[in-house]
């Protein structure tokens, strides 16, 4: 028997809930060519053969269908709060029933959400009016008949909203491990479902990017090749970093409002060195207009328009006294290897990048350490008033991979980490296990993720986002 939902407030808006619906299961017919096609998938996905998961098909309500059962309720769901309801999730006892929840907002606004929400759809809530002043976003886990409700942003500049005095730590950024690796490639490679464009029109904010520097070098050259370790990222042929570059600035200076913290590591096969990357970076592409290259965390503010370097390789003699002799980009060089928690020598990032997931099993010793640090992040506190006031970034990997084992490349872990760190996120982040609150201003961190946006599932990205809401707002 599932249990009587609860519903989390994740928003900074009072919502009431005024009305329960319960509708019987939506009939599809016994033979569906789309059933088929998704059987095939699901075997050749499980012998290894594609790259392809896809989350259980819940198909639409019928505008003309009716409720079998209705009930006026007027339960208050106050801002950051979760209530338990007397709602049951299934009356009839048939697993495929729907469930309709109506939400009403302070100014009158009505908002309704099916349970679970169909996987075509987006996860925006239904806004009974036109032109409504607010939207919000509802996630149903169906295990635990548990509801989050976060109030919606535009996806493509939900950092429009948040004031510009707020610490880039301060915020919870969505990013993407090895970001361009949407290419067809070995399952051991590709670590995305979806382009790095379709990724910022989604929200993603932080891109983790891997490059070989040209050999034999040329100091002339900006033709630095996109790597995954030493493989290239496609079966077809290199791709370029100057390429996905031109896609990051088109977006920027579309979207000015919004910055990207890019993360720049040196791999591949070649003999080029961290100190001939850095050359590259600083003499063809670092404009300061469009970068920020200080050695320091900026404000938001100071970043919006901008890609903000991370920087995690070694710099030559010249670049060490950029700045004022204080450096060149934020110092991510040094970092403790395969950890659970780490703080870099520079202060200004602590990471959680435990990635040797040898066996299946271990995937529940990676879940609990991205939880772990969720939690850290989360708990920080920061007084936006005080110029000097400084939190870390807090770079919560997701990903994990074992190149020899098939049941632990990079989308069979992100099938089980990314929805256990969504369950999470809207249950349990800052929330004691007597369900006291915790102190902390909420931040998840740069949360950076395998296979978001698979089948038009951005429920990370979207939980990730949604956490901003206690933020100060210009």
């Amino acid at each position: 028997m599932s249990p009587d939902v609860k519903i989390r407030n994740l928003s900074d808006k009072p919502l009431k809930l005024v009305l329960i619906e319960h509708f019987d299961p939506v009939q599809t017919g016994a033979f569906q060519i789309h059933n088929v096609t998704r059987s095939l998938a699901s075997v050749t996905n499980s012998i290894g053969l594609t790259n392809a998961t896809t989350r259980a098909n819940v198909p639409q309500i019928s505008p003309d269908s009716q409720p079998f059962q209705t009930r006026e309720v007027q339960i208050d769901l106050p801002p950051f709060s979760v209530v338990q309801t007397d709602v049951k999730p299934i009356v009839k006892n048939h697993a495929k029933e729907r469930l309709r929840l109506t939400f009403q907002t302070e100014l009158g606004g009505r908002h309704r959400m099916y349970c679970p929400v169909p996987t075509a759809e987006s996860h925006s809530l239904e806004a009974l009016a036109d032109n409504p002043r607010m939207r919000f976003t509802g996630i149903y886990l169906p295990d635990e008949s548990f509801v989050a409700l976060y109030e919606s942003s535009d996806l493509e500049r939900w950092m429009d909203r948040i004031d510009d005095k707020v610490p880039l730590g301060a915020l919870s950024v969505p990013g993407t491990h090895n970001a361009p690796t949407c290419h067809n490639a070995p399952p051991s490679v590709r670590c995305q479902a979806v382009s790095p464009v379709e990724q910022l029109k989604n929200g993603v904010r932080f891109f983790d990017i891997r490059v070989q520097v040209p050999e034999p070098f040329d100091g002339g050259s900006d033709k630095l090749v996109l790597v995954h370790s030493v493989f290239p990222i496609s079966l077809t042929g290199n791709k370029y970093f100057r390429d996905l570059y031109n896609e990051c600035r088109k977006f920027l200076d579309e979207h000015p409002s919004e910055t990207l913290i890019m993360s720049m590591k040196r791999e591949g096969s070649g003999k080029g060195t961290d100190e001939q990357l850095g050359r590259v970076l600083k003499d063809h592409y670092t404009n300061p207009n469009q970068w920020w290259t200080r050695p320091w965390l900026p404000r938001l503010g100071e970043a919006r328009g901008k890609i903000v370097l991370i920087r995690r390789f070694n710099l030559e003699e010249g670049l060490k006294h950029e700045w004022d002799n204080k450096g060149w980009g934020i110092d991510g060089s040094v970092w403790a290897d395969n950890t659970p928690n780490a703080m870099c020598p520079s202060g200004d990032i602590c990471v959680q990048d435990f990635y040797e997931v040898k066996e299946a099993p271990s995937i529940d010793q990676k879940i609990t350490y991205c939880r772990e640090h969720l939690e850290r992040s989360g708990c920080c506190r920061i007084n936006y008033d005080d110029e000097h006031a400084k939190i870390p970034l807090y770079i919560n990997f997701l990903s994990a991979s074992n190149f020899w084992n098939v049941g632990t490349w990079p989308e069979k872990i992100a099938a089980k980490v990314n929805p256990a760190i969504v369950a999470h996120t809207c249950t349990k982040h800052m929330l004691e296990d007597d369900g006291r609150v915790k102190e902390g201003d909420w931040s998840t961190g740069i949360v950076v993720c395998d296979w978001v946006g698979l089948d038009g599932d951005w429920d990370l990205v979207r939980c990730v986002v949604g956490m901003n809401s206690k933020l100060p707002r210009r």
